[in-house]
């Protein structure tokens, strides 16, 4: 019997010796859980591919969760270390009263990256007005997520007009909220809806078709919004500060590289993470993005762009409760940068 409380002590000391040494082996690993994949988040992947990451002595693994409620998920399981995802999710669950809730500590983009494309049998379309879109059907993305609020904030505060999920009375354009993020493109395409919203590249390949076409860009109607930001638990970003330092240095550097790339050279950056894109409709996405400001030249977010996001949200009657921009927000280790 002593016998075998020596060797189950001594296996136990191995085991826990063996998992100790199997820790540090991937202690300089960062699982990171995206919302989706999209030239939108193209500093994320320059850093990547152009091993700045690396050279920090970080190695990334990249998971596309297909949506913000996933990515949170994630992130409350410890089955991904750092979400991309829209902070809209954090409200959410604080406001659902999560104790030791995620914080964002970086903003990526800051304002909407999606296009609204409509079919171009529609005259209306020839010479948009946003005005034209009373009586459309609009499928406008996931109840609660922020493509769907905010072109909901855009229509109502912008163009005063009243939205709904039918034509009821008094409902000037309906925007259906029902359909899955990653099947509102193909319920599109299937017949269904007068426009849809779409992120680059999908919206640049699908207006390729003659049968579509790119009416609006909803990021030119509501700036200073952080609209997708990287996440984290509490205790992570504690725990494992240095890599976050690291982490936040190398995104950095692939941001300033966006900034000045030629197009040959934002096609090399980008290639391996869209190998099923043409290189054109990468450069083409790239500079839409450029265009409109999507791309955060400060990953410190601002509070007054909490606020606006809040504003949005309570728009859509999401919003619960206002969440205090310091118990959600570490701005410690953006700061850093600027």
């Amino acid at each position: 019997m002593k016998k075998i409380s020596i060797l189950l002590v001594i296996f136990i000391s191995c085991f826990t010796v063996m998992f100790a040494a199997c820790g540090n082996q991937n202690n300089n690993k960062i699982r990171i859980s995206e919302v989706t994949h999209s030239v939108f988040y193209a500093p994320l992947y320059v850093a990547i591919n152009n091993g700045y990451f690396k050279d920090e002595g970080l190695e990334i693994e990249l998971t596309n969760a297909g949506g913000s409620d996933t990515v949170m998920s994630s992130l409350t399981s410890n089955s991904a270390d750092i979400g991309l995802m829209g902070p809209e999710s954090v409200i959410y669950v604080r406001n659902n009263g999560m104790k030791n809730a995620p914080k964002i500590f970086a903003q990526l983009t800051a304002c909407d990256g999606s296009f609204l494309i409509g079919r171009s049998s529609d005259e209306n379309n020839t010479d948009f007005d946003w005005a034209s879109l009373k009586g459309k059907y609009i499928i406008a993305g996931r109840k609660g997520g922020m493509p769907a609020m905010t072109l909901k904030y855009i229509l109502e505060h912008n163009y005063n007009l009243t939205t709904g999920s039918n034509f009821d009375e008094g409902v000037d354009t309906v925007l259906d909220t029902a359909v899955a993020f990653n099947l509102t493109v193909p319920t599109f395409l299937g017949g269904t809806g007068d426009y849809v919203t779409m992120f680059d590249p999908t919206a640049t390949q699908t207006v390729l078709d003659s049968q579509y076409v790119n009416v609006a860009a909803l990021g030119d109607e509501v700036k200073d919004v952080p609209y997708t930001c990287f996440v984290a638990n509490q205790s992570y970003l504690n725990n494992n500060a240095e890599n976050v330092d690291k982490f936040m240095r190398a995104l950095k550097r692939g941001y300033d590289f966006l900034m000045k790339a030629t197009d040959n050279e934002i096609v090399s950056a980008l290639k391996k993470s869209f190998n099923d894109t043409s290189d054109e409709l990468i450069i083409t996405s790239v500079k839409n993005y450029i265009r409109i400001g999507a791309y955060a030249d400060s990953f410190v977010l601002k509070e007054s762009s909490w606020n606006t996001l809040h504003t949005i949200i309570d728009n859509a009657g999401e919003l619960k409760a206002r969440v205090n921009y310091a118990d959600a927000v570490d701005t410690s280790f953006a700061s850093k940068l600027y």
